[in-house]
């Protein structure tokens, strides 16, 4: 897993899995992100009405 930079928010994470994953944001699926310290983490989930 690399590292992300966490000052990304939730477009900006999106955005980084249709670029390095070549995934849809939008599926449903749970993207998970890891902080450079390895010591954070964001889930990035998109639901029925938005980012959760």
């Amino acid at each position: 897993m690399r590292p992300i930079d966490f000052r990304c928010g939730h477009d900006g994470l999106a955005a980084k899995v249709q670029e390095m994953l070549r995934l849809d944001p939008f599926s449903g699926a749970a993207f998970v992100f890891q902080s450079k310290r390895a010591d954070r983490v964001k889930i990035l989930v998109q639901d029925e009405r938005a980012w959760c």
